[in-house]
């Protein structure tokens, strides 16, 4: 996957604002709209580009408690950690997860509407678990920078 000072470029504008049109990026990198489209799809298909999302408020959506959850697996077999991790993919809850190094072996980013609703969450989803050694759960009480944005450096020419 190689890119070039032009998509670095292209890559810091939609990754502040992917509702811009083509011609509205391609200005403000110095191509036309047909020529931006074109490394725009260019960048999707080699995966440069993985999606175009928008950030929602989890409390506008009536999921206000946040928690980030530090798990630890009885044993680390690849069989284990494959199931954990489509467990992971497959909950409406886990918004984020991460397979790590370091103390745990996964930290998931996880909404709830209600504690109550977590309780309910981490006994189905950890309690139930043979496999979880344990977690223990960081309540976040205030998110001070949210986004996916990456630091791009323009290769030299």
């Amino acid at each position: 996957m190689q890119y070039d000072r032009i998509d670095a470029r292209i890559l810091e504008i939609v990754q502040k604002n992917n509702r811009l049109t083509s011609e509205v990026i391609g200005e403000m990198a110095g191509l036309s709209a047909t020529a931006c489209q074109r490394r725009l799809k260019r960048l999707r298909s080699d995966g440069i580009i993985e999606a175009d999302v928008s950030i929602v408020s989890p409390k506008a959506v009536g999921r206000p408690l946040q928690m980030l959850v530090l798990v630890s697996l009885e044993r680390e077999r690849t069989d284990i950690i494959d199931r954990f991790k489509k467990a992971i993919k497959s909950s409406a809850e886990v918004v984020n997860g991460f397979y790590v190094t370091g103390d745990a072996d996964f930290v998931l980013y996880v909404t709830a509407c209600t504690m109550d609703d977590y309780e309910q969450f981490t006994r189905r989803f950890f309690y139930e678990n043979p496999n979880i050694k344990g977690f223990k759960t960081m309540v976040i009480v205030d998110r001070v920078k949210v986004g996916f944005a990456i630091p791009i450096e323009a290769p030299e020419d």
